[in-house]
């Protein structure tokens, strides 16, 4: 098994809700979900159902992003092989963010400042104003204007961010870390229905994978310029990861074992935060990070350390 875990919100996919509202459907995910292949017929076979009705339903799973196909040849023709997408799905609704108290920390860092990167495009940076540098170059990224960003984008690779860690300077203890950001998908134009694995790293620890669902232009973004064509990405969906003593989390929702002490916080005069789409993806749909001045949320990347 892959040890995929998806973490979902209802209101953000009713898809994929839909697609898990049948026993058959449900079934046919259980049985891939041991991580071998299975074709049409086996699928059919195991389930004890007809193959029009496995091929309708894989096709809905499809769809929702659960399952993964691919047709090969075979003896008469081809034929279609099937695996799940994840080993596990997790659902639940996203809690608000909490408010900052006398006992937390808060930074907030600008998109543009990044300490390293390595992408590939298509990819871009824009101020509130207009474009950085070039599209689609690289090492646009490297331009001294990218401190003015307020939305990039890229299809593979990462930028990473260099937190103070405040809490050896306050000589106070950590207990948990939020960082929260917009995101979305990344594809040439828009497209509702584009996933992509969005990673998250902290001082070089696999914290887990967000899949956004797409990348969204439906209606221009409340803070997006009006110079930005609606032909480009919009906004994207706020997003809080939360590691504490117990786990890590997104919006609430457990997604691995990974606590507080495995990233040694206490060792480092920094909190590296590292953020992209890994070459292996399995939904390899690319990122944007939207920051002041574009998107829904008129705000930078935003690291909050509770004491």
């Amino acid at each position: 098994m892959s040890g995929k875990v998806l973490v979902v919100d209802p209101s953000e996919r009713p898809d994929l809700i839909r697609g898990l509202a049948s026993e058959v459907r449900v079934s046919i995910l259980k049985l891939l979900r041991d991580g071998e292949e299975k074709n049409v017929n086996q699928i059919a076979e195991k389930l004890g159902l007809p193959q029009s009705t496995v091929s309708s339903n894989l096709q809905v799973l499809e769809d929702a992003g659960l399952v993964t196909t691919e047709s090969r040849k075979a003896r008469k023709g081809s034929q279609k092989v099937c695996r799940t997408a994840f080993t596990e799905i997790l659902v639940g609704f996203r809690d608000p963010l909490p408010e900052a108290d006398d006992g937390t920390i808060e930074v907030s860092m600008p998109l543009g400042l990044y300490t390293t990167c390595e992408v590939a495009g298509p990819c871009g940076l824009c101020s509130a104003d207009g474009v950085i540098g070039l599209l689609d170059v690289p090492n646009t990224f490297l331009e001294p204007d990218r401190m003015k960003a307020g939305l990039l984008w890229f299809t593979r690779g990462y930028v990473e961010y260099q937190f103070p860690n405040n809490t050896k300077l306050n000589r106070t203890r950590p207990t948990a870390l939020e960082f929260s950001m917009e995101l979305s998908s990344e594809v040439p134009g828009t497209a509702a229905d584009w996933p992509s694995d969005i990673f998250l790293q902290v001082n070089g620890v696999d914290i887990g994978t967000w899949t956004s669902p797409g990348d969204f232009g439906d209606k221009r973004g409340v803070y997006t310029p009006n110079w930005w064509k609606l032909a480009g990405s919009q906004y994207g969906k706020l997003k809080n990861w939360r590691i504490n003593g117990s786990g890590s989390y997104i919006d609430g929702v457990r997604i691995s074992d990974v606590t507080l002490d495995d990233l040694m916080i206490d060792k480092h005069h920094s909190i590296r935060m590292r953020i992209g789409v890994k070459e292996d993806a399995e939904h390899p749909g690319g990122m944007n990070i939207f920051g002041r001045g574009f998107g829904n949320y008129d705000q930078d990347i935003v690291l909050r350390i509770a004491t």
